[in-house]
């Protein structure tokens, strides 16, 4: 049986707010570890039928570049939604979400630019 492993690695300031994210994983075409300004991450806990969520984000990460991180991420769950389940309603219901919120951060960006 193959083994994978990933691994996360989180600096963190005097108030354990984060720095800098580092990750690597066995199967990662970049040799050594990457940086990133944010994870998130999900782990379904089958003892309790629930949820567990992991969220960090630096302090360098910017929110226009969070609010697409969001909605990539809930792209992608459409696409676990179909692959997974077969639910295809539920993906369409999804990427609906995601294009709406998609326009809407679009909106922002236009007026964030008229005011600079």
């Amino acid at each position: 049986m193959k083994k994978s492993d990933i691994n996360f690695s989180v600096e963190l300031d005097h108030e354990n707010v984060p720095e800098k994210i580092y990750w690597d994983a066995t199967d990662n075409p970049n040799e050594g570890l990457s940086d990133t300004r944010a994870i998130a991450i999900a782990l379904w806990d089958h003892y309790h039928n629930s949820t567990l969520k992991i969220d960090l984000w630096t302090k360098e990460m910017e929110v226009v570049d969070m609010k697409r991180f969001i909605i990539e991420m809930m792209s992608g769950l459409a696409d676990t939604a179909v692959n997974a389940t077969g639910d295809k309603k539920m993906a369409t219901d999804i990427e609906n979400t995601c294009r709406i919120l998609s326009k809407r951060l679009e909106e922002e960006i236009k007026e964030q630019n008229k005011q600079q």
